[in-house]
Order: structure tokens, then C-alpha cells, then sequence
């Protein structure tokens, strides 16, 4: 058996060398990881097991070649949700959490029975976490690879969230004929020409059409101010995730499309991350698609 300390302290040294940001805390993760306790837990280890030790070994190699933890473990936080992740898809990130905090700004009453709809869902983190917070709501997310749909299935019956959620596979909102109280995106925004100078992490392992935005990073952007409109109920609301220096343009996309910029939420970097777009009404209309039932 190995020591803990020396194991910690041998690792964060080969994470750092690596170029591996906070690489203390990412060799902390990685062994809880391995023997299977949290943070808390892994105080009170002396001592690594063999096996624990080897576990740590080959998940230790794949940090070090730059693999994201989350894609290492499987599985990662988002709000209050434990979701399972996979290379099919983004890793959640803190950042789109903005989205939620808008949710809860321009829909306040919790009881509410609206409707969602989460297009390019990914690990569907957006459409679970506004469900948790709306008991009486359901949602459809959408993305265009069935490999990501049915992890978002997976990761709704995870979270207890099966029977109020439907995910499929389909370009946007093609193949819906619905009308959403709230549309959620956190669309593909980096600009082509510098999608290179992205982290290893993100550039080898996350998918890339989860992250081209075109030549301006808009493409996807320009597709959904469109759609909006026809996707919305009077009053309804669309929120868009940014990226950094992009909520103007996007806003302007918005409103020659009809719709009124409403808010902006910006996230724990005080970076403006979300966007809220409100459909043209004088009163907002909440409606449940039956199909959903």
C-alpha cells in the first residue's frame, strides 16, 4: 500500500508539469475518484489499497494526456443535479447555470405548469435543472445526435425526471409543431478561426460541432432568433447562452426578429452569459402541450 500524501503529492506535481490548471485539487478529485470517497472522506485515508492505487494509476495517465476529468469519471455536477457525461456531448459547465438563475428571474412562481423546450440539450443539464425547480413543468430537449438524446434519457431517468421530460434527436426545432412558454440554448458560439487556440481539454475531447459558431460565432444564433417566434406563446420566453462579447449582436438578432430583450444574467466571472429574448404579447400566456402527457 501506498501513502495517500505521497500519492497526492507525486500526481499534482505530474498534473502540473502537464500544464493542468489547480492541478492539487484535480489529483484530490482524481483518488476520490479512485477509492471511491469525497472530498471529506478522502481526510481520514491513510493509506491507498492495491487496487484503488491502480485505479488511480490509469485515470492519473489519462489527466495527464488531457482527457477532462468528467469524461474520466463519467459523470459530473450541474445545479443540484448529478449527470452522467460522455464524449457525445459538452461537459456541463457552471457558466450555463446563468440560464437557470434567468429561468427563476422572469418565471417566478414555482407551481407554474410551463413548458419547456432545450434545443442542442446535450446532457439535457439544462432542461433537468428547470425541471427541478418547476414540479409542474415538462420539456422536450432536442439535439442533433442521437448518441447525445439518449444520454440526456439516461441522465432523466437519473434524476428522477423521466416522466416529465421527452428527448430527441433532430436538427433545432424541425420536427416540433409546439408552442413553448420557455425556450432554453446554450448553442455552439465560438468563432471558427479560434476554435485552435482552445484548450486541450475541450479541443480533442468535446465535440466539435457542439462548439463551431461559424465565421462571427453566430451561425447558430441567426437560426434561432428566427425560430423563436413560431417556438414561443405570446409572452413566451427564449434564453440563449453567450459567449464573452456576444449578448449585443445576439440581441440585435432577437429583435429584428420581433422579440424584446428583456434581461441579461451574467455568470459567476460577471461575464453577461444569458440572454433573454420575450416573444410579442401584452400578457404572458401559460400553456401545457398535451403531447407531453
Amino acid at each position: 500500500m501506498m501513502a495517500k500524501d505521497d500519492l497526492l503529492r507525486e500526481a499534482s506535481q505530474a498534473l502540473e508539469q502537464a500544464g493542468v490548471e489547480d492541478a492539487r485539487r484535480e489529483a484530490r478529485l482524481l483518488l476520490c475518484w479512485a477509492t471511491g470517497r469525497d472530498l471529506g472522506g478522502l481526510l481520514s485515508l491513510d493509506d491507498v489499497e492495491p487496487a484503488q492505487e491502480l485505479r488511480f494509476a490509469e485515470a492519473l495517465k489519462r489527466r495527464l494526456e488531457r482527457e477532462p476529468l468528467a469524461f474520466i469519471t463519467g459523470e459530473t455536477g450541474f445545479w443540484t443535479l448529478d449527470l452522467e457525461t460522455g464524449r457525445d456531448t459538452l461537459i456541463p459547465r457552471a457558466d450555463s447555470e446563468a440560464l437557470i438563475e434567468a429561468l427563476l428571474d422572469v418565471c417566478p412562481d414555482r407551481n407554474e405548469p410551463i413548458s419547456i423546450l432545450d434545443l442542442g440539450t446535450g446532457t439535457g443539464c439544462l432542461l433537468l435543472a428547470a425541471l427541478s425547480e418547476y414540479p409542474q413543468a415538462r420539456g422536450v430537449g432536442v439535439d442533433l445526435s442521437p448518441q447525445a438524446a439518449a444520454l440526456a434519457r439516461r441522465n432523466a431517468i437519473r434524476t428522477g425526471l423521466r416522466k416529465r421530460s421527452v428527448f430527441l434527436a433532430g436538427s433545432w426545432a424541425d420536427a416540433l409543431n409546439a408552442r413553448f412558454d420557455v425556450v432554453l440554448s446554450n448553442p455552439p458560439y465560438i468563432e471558427t478561426g479560434d476554435l485552435a487556440g482552445l484548450m486541450p481539454e475541450v479541443l480533442q475531447y468535446e465535440p466539435a460541432r457542439a462548439l463551431d459558431g461559424g465565421t462571427d460565432g453566430l451561425d447558430a444564433y441567426r437560426i434561432l432568433c428566427a425560430a423563436l417566434p413560431t417556438l414561443l406563446v405570446p409572452g413566451g420566453y427564449g434564453i440563449l447562452e453567450m459567449g464573452i462579447g456576444q449578448i449585443d449582436a445576439v440581441s440585435a438578432l432577437g429583435v429584428s426578429s420581433g422579440l424584446r430583450d428583456v434581461a441579461h444574467r451574467a455568470d459567476l466571472g460577471g461575464i453577461e452569459r444569458a440572454l433573454v429574448l420575450q416573444s410579442d404579447a401584452r400578457g404572458r400566456i401559460v400553456t401545457k402541450n398535451r403531447w407531453l402527457d
